[in-house]
């Protein structure tokens, strides 16, 4: 993990040094191409970050760029808007009663809130919102944002990006 986290700290380290305004992060190769067909940032602006959000944030108070985007699967995303900064099931698990719950702030009746809750993935309870219109992986995306804005200086503007497996945007918050 040490050594992980050193290398995003570098790649970070090496996109300021170039002069780079904008980085990406990335929890792995699908939200990777999906952000490389959405913007047309050099290569070293990707940084692939894997389930260490976290190691991304702090280091981004010591070393800040104007603009990050942060992406990953709508799983990992919850769990960032959940407040956790290490993505890896292994310290942190999706956490359907909260997308239940937020389902519910958007309009879902008690019977779609106890489905998301027994859901046995985070995209089949995003799934079942989808299927009454509920923007949830939107939602999901700003709590994402807010928490990350939390842990970087004010002069980061930080979005967010949430995919499926296939690499389609499931949700999105803008820079704010």
């Amino acid at each position: 993990c040490a050594a992980y986290i050193a290398s995003i700290q570098q790649a970070i380290d090496v996109a300021r040094a170039n002069g780079l305004t904008h980085i990406i992060a990335c929890t792995g190769a699908t939200s990777e191409q999906t952000m490389r067909a959405h913007y047309s940032l050099p290569d070293m602006a990707l940084i692939e970050m894997g389930d260490f959000a976290g190691a991304v944030l702090k280091h981004l108070r010591r070393a800040p760029v104007p603009r990050l985007t942060l992406a990953g699967g709508f799983g990992k995303i919850s769990k960032l808007a959940a407040g956790h900064l290490d993505l890896h099931s292994r310290a942190s698990s999706v956490d359907l009663a909260l997308l239940a719950l937020e389902a519910a702030a958007l309009g879902a009746d008690a019977a779609l809130q106890a489905a998301m809750r027994t859901a046995n993935t985070s995209q089949r309870a995003l799934a079942l919102a989808d299927a009454v219109g509920l923007p949830l992986g939107d939602r999901i995306c700003v709590m994402a944002r807010d928490q990350s804005r939390a842990i970087v200086p004010p002069e980061v503007a930080v979005e967010v990006w949430a995919t499926d497996r296939e690499g389609r945007s499931v949700g999105h918050a803008d820079f704010a």
